[in-house]
C-alpha cells in the first residue's frame, strides 16, 4: 500500500511540506510569529522555553525543537533566537541541518533588534517557500509512515468503540511496515502490567513499568494521589466509572502487536512497528512529542471532543459519540459510533480509519488543519530557574 508523499533529502517521506519557523527561546517566539504571519506553507512555533531549564530539561527542549525541524512534513527551517539564551539559535540550526534539509538561523541581538530581524526573516522564508512549490508528491509505501496514536476527552465510547477501531488500524498499518507510537504514561496505570507483557523483551518492559511508577511517585510528591485523581471529572460525566476502566479502554489503540521499544519524550524511533513513548496525560504535550519523534499524521480519539491539533502535522480525530460528532462536526473527522448501535464492525471502521489516513498523508486537510489549530507544549520534568 502507498501514499502520496513528498521525498526529502535524507530518504524520509512527508505528507505536508512546510516551512518552520521556530524560535530557540521564548524571547524571540513574537520575531517567529511575525515572520511567518500571512505566508501560505510558513508555520511557527508558539515555543516559550529555552531558556531557565536545566539538566535533562535542557536536553528535553533541544530535542523537542529540533525534532520538529527534522520532522519530514518540514522541507526547510528558520530558526529565531535573542542571543543570550541557553538553547542557541546556532546549536539548533546546526542539529537540524543533519537531516540535510536547508536550515537558516537569525538572532535578534545581531540583526539590530526585532523590526530587522523580521524583515530579513520574512525574505529567508519566501524564498524556502519558493524553493518548496517545486517538490511535488510521489508514491511512497505505508510502510514509512510513523503513526502517534491519542486519545482524550475520553467518554464511554472510547474503550468501546473508536480506541479499538484505531487498534485494527494500527495492526494493518504495522503489517504494511509502519510505525505506530502509543503514549499517555499516567493513562496506563492499572493496566500497565498488560502493557507491560507485550514487550518484546524483558528490558523494554521493565522501562514501562518504572515509567508509570516514575509518574505515580512525581504526583505523589506534591500530594496528588493519581489512582485516587482519575478519572479526570470530564471522564466521569462521560461514563467512565474507574481509573482502571479508563487505562484499559486507552491502550486498545495500540492494537494487539508486540511493543518493539521504549522511547524517551520526544524521542525518534529506532524500530519498525509498535513503540512506547514515555508522554504526560496532557494532550498538546504528548502530541508534540510524537510530532518530534518523527510522526507525520496522528489519530485522536475523543469522546467528549476536543480542537487541538499541531503545527506541522495532520491530526485526525476520531469519535464513537454520535452527539459529539454533530455537535462537534467542525472538529471531528470521523464518526464510528455506529459500532455501538449494531451497523458496523469495529474491523470495517479500523478500516476506514486506515483509508482516512491514507487520504491525509496523501494531502486531504484535517479539520484542525482547516481551522488553524495549531498547538504546541513541551513537556519538561522539573520546575524553571
Amino acid at each position: 500500500m502507498i501514499f502520496q508523499g513528498y521525498r526529502r533529502e535524507d530518504g524520509t517521506a512527508g505528507t505536508r511540506n512546510l516551512v518552520l519557523v521556530i524560535p530557540s527561546v521564548g524571547c524571540s517566539q513574537g520575531a517567529a510569529q511575525a515572520i511567518a504571519r500571512g505566508l501560505k506553507g510558513a508555520v511557527y512555533l508558539p515555543n516559550i522555553l529555552g531558556c531557565g531549564q536545566i539538566g535533562e530539561d535542557r536536553a528535553i527542549v533541544k530535542r523537542t525543537l529540533a525534532g520538529f525541524g527534522i520532522n519530514p512534513n518540514v522541507f526547510s527551517v528558520l530558526v529565531v533566537g535573542n542571543g543570550c539564551e541557553e538553547n542557541t539559535a546556532p546549536a539548533l540550526q546546526k542539529e537540524i541541518a543533519r537531516s540535510g534539509k536547508r536550515v537558516e538561523a537569525l538572532v535578534i541581538q545581531e540583526e539590530g533588534g526585532t523590526r530587522r530581524t523580521v524583515l530579513k526573516g520574512r525574505q529567508i522564508v519566501k524564498e524556502m517557500l519558493g524553493q518548496s512549490a517545486r517538490i511535488v508528491r510521489e508514491p511512497i509505501p505505508l510502510k514509512e509512515l510513523v503513526v502517534g496514536t491519542e486519545c482524550g476527552g475520553s467518554d464511554f465510547t472510547s474503550g468501546l468503540a473508536s480506541n479499538p477501531a484505531v487498534g485494527i488500524a494500527s495492526d494493518m498499518l504495522i503489517a504494511e511496515g509502519a510505525t505506530v507510537i502509543l503514549s499517555e504514561t499516567p493513562e496506563l496505570i492499572g493496566a500497565e502490567h498488560l502493557v507491560a507483557q507485550r514487550a518484546r523483551t524483558a528490558e523494554t518492559g521493565r522501562k514501562i513499568l518504572n515509567a508509570v511508577a516514575w509518574w505515580e511517585n512525581r504526583a505523589l510528591s506534591s500530594g496528588q494521589d493519581i489512582r485516587k485523581s482519575n478519572p479526570a471529572p470530564g471522564n466521569i460525566s462521560g461514563g467512565i466509572t474507574t481509573l482502571e476502566e479508563k487505562s484499559l479502554g486507552c491502550i486498545y489503540k495500540g492494537g494487539t502487536g508486540c511493543i518493539e521499544e521504549f522511547l524517551p519524550y520526544a524521542s525518534r524511533p529506532s524500530q519498525k512497528g509498535l513503540v512506547y513513548m514515555d508522554t504526560p496525560a496532557h494532550d498538546i504535550e504528548q502530541l508534540t512529542g510524537m510530532m518530534a519523534a518523527g510522526s507525520q499524521v496522528a489519530v485522536f480519539t475523543t469522546g467528549r471532543g476536543t480542537p487541538c491539533g499541531s503545527p506541522i502535522g495532520p491530526v485526525i480525530k476520531v469519535t464513537a459519540n454520535r452527539d459529539t460528532y454533530r455537535m462537534m462536526r467542525d472538529n471531528i473527522d470521523m464518526d464510528v459510533s455506529r459500532i455501538l448501535r449494531g451497523s458496523e464492525t469495529v474491523r470495517s471502521a479500523g478500516e476506514r480509519i486506515l483509508r482516512e489516513i491514507i487520504a491525509v498523508a496523501s494531502g486531504k486537510m484535517t479539520k484542525a488543519e482547516s481551522l488553524g489549530q495549531r498547538d504546541f507544549a513541551i513537556f519538561t520534568m522539573h520546575v524553571n530557574i
